[in-house]
């Protein structure tokens, strides 16, 4: 069965535009780090020929995992969400009950999760516990600092 990725129009292209870069112009550089290490002699003892391709390996092995998350993307259309529940691609506004401090978050898959962008996941924690919450509703939360308690006090999509 296929976990489906769900994904803004703009996280799929982002996606797209990596996966292109790494298979031409990475595919090329590992190319011709193997091609550079090889010319330098023995190739039992090279470490230079053994990093180069360990790295081509890596770069095939997340080549494979771009692959398969555009596979099983499915692309969300933000207009057609709705803003009485939490849901992903809402922004939510919400209040840690202890401390008074207000935030807003976008829930976002996984991959596109940008704690800085106030991004977060649906498979975090707190994604987990504001998913189906309705505006003034309770979120108790078990995260990794313990039980938090926040309140709904916004919900918008777009």
């Amino acid at each position: 069965m296929a976990n489906y990725v769900y994904l803004t129009q703009g996280g799929f292209e982002k996606l797209k535009a990596e996966l292109d870069e790494l298979k031409t112009n990475g595919r090329q550089a590992a190319a011709t780090a193997i091609a550079e290490a090889r010319a330098q002699g023995d190739l039992s003892e090279n470490a230079e020929y053994d990093a180069a391709k360990d790295a081509q390996g890596l770069l095939e092995l997340k080549i494979n995992e771009l692959e398969t998350v555009i596979s099983n993307a499915r692309i969300i259309d933000e207009s057609q969400l709705d803003d009485s529940k939490v849901a992903i691609l809402s922004n939510v506004t919400i209040k840690n009950m202890k401390t008074g401090k207000e935030m807003t978050y976008k829930l976002v898959s996984e991959t596109e999760a940008d704690a800085k962008q106030q991004r977060i996941s649906v498979n975090s924690p707190i994604g987990q516990g504001l998913l189906g919450k309705e505006k003034g509703d309770i979120a108790q939360i078990t995260t990794p600092a313990g039980q938090m308690e926040f309140k709904v006090l916004n919900i918008t999509v777009g």
